[in-house]
């Protein structure tokens, strides 16, 4: 048995890759099976940061949260903005926090003007 086989994606992280109507994702399983982990590793890598954020600045989780997914965006981002939304609500799973709700997916254009919002 291959170890491909038997990393695990969750339907909430293989949803990123569905089209709008369609059952198949947009990419190879192994690929994303691949960001996955990254994404995983990098909400994990997140936690400490956020706990340390929290308490240095006196804010509330959801200032937290919304500054580092603030973070996330950008042309030199590491992750897209649906990523970046997924690593959020893991990273408020992890510290067992509320996460944050998000408006609907607002495209590149919206995260470089910078009028991307979190609810």
């Amino acid at each position: 048995m291959s170890d491909e086989s038997q990393i695990l994606v969750p339907p909430s992280f293989v949803v990123l890759y569905l089209a709008p109507g369609k059952t198949r994702p947009s990419a190879p399983r192994a690929e994303i099976a691949a960001r996955h982990e990254f994404c995983e590793d990098l909400a994990t890598m997140l936690t400490e940061h956020a706990a340390t954020r929290r308490w240095e600045l006196g804010i509330t989780e959801a200032d937290v949260l919304e500054r580092v997914y603030h973070g996330l965006l950008g042309d030199e981002a590491p992750v897209s903005a649906a990523e970046a939304r997924w690593v959020i609500r893991r990273l408020a799973e992890l510290l067992d926090w509320d996460a944050l709700t998000f408006d609907a997916d607002p495209g590149p254009a919206a995260v470089r003007s910078g009028t991307v919002r979190c609810r």
